[in-house]
């Protein structure tokens, strides 16, 4: 086939976030979440994951928990992603991944599937 380009699991993504980005980070990606493959450097370009399930950083406390199946906003100022309605702020990212495994309150990882849904940039 002429038109195949690849596989679409993953994406060169080119850091200008003024900061390195460390191997398994959540990464904004237009109105998605990827995970960083591998650290990647100020300027250079890497390899972003933006399919499967992956670990990936919660707040933990009261009222943090999460239920199998919801979709969890990814707060962008704490990098970290919180309960579906929790109320956002500027940036950050609803609708784009799905709660794979129910998470306590006290948990400080959650599992989600990536872009399961049309992400959305909080304005």
């Amino acid at each position: 086939m002429k038109n195949y380009a690849q596989k679409g699991n993953s994406l060169d993504y080119l850091n200008s976030t003024g900061a390195l980005i460390p191997s398994g980070s959540p990464v904004v990606v237009g109105n998605q979440i990827g995970v960083a493959a591998t650290d990647i450097a100020v300027g250079e370009t890497g390899t972003v994951y933006m399919e499967e399930v992956f670990g990936l950083p919660k707040t933990a406390g009261a009222s943090t928990a999460m239920i199998q199946g919801s979709t969890p906003v990814f707060d962008i100022s704490a990098g970290a992603f919180v309960p579906e309605g929790t109320a956002t702020a500027t940036g950050d990212v609803t609708g784009a991944v799905t709660c794979w495994e129910a998470a306590a309150d006290a948990d400080d990882m959650v599992y989600v599937k990536l872009n399961t849904g049309k992400g959305s940039i909080a304005a």
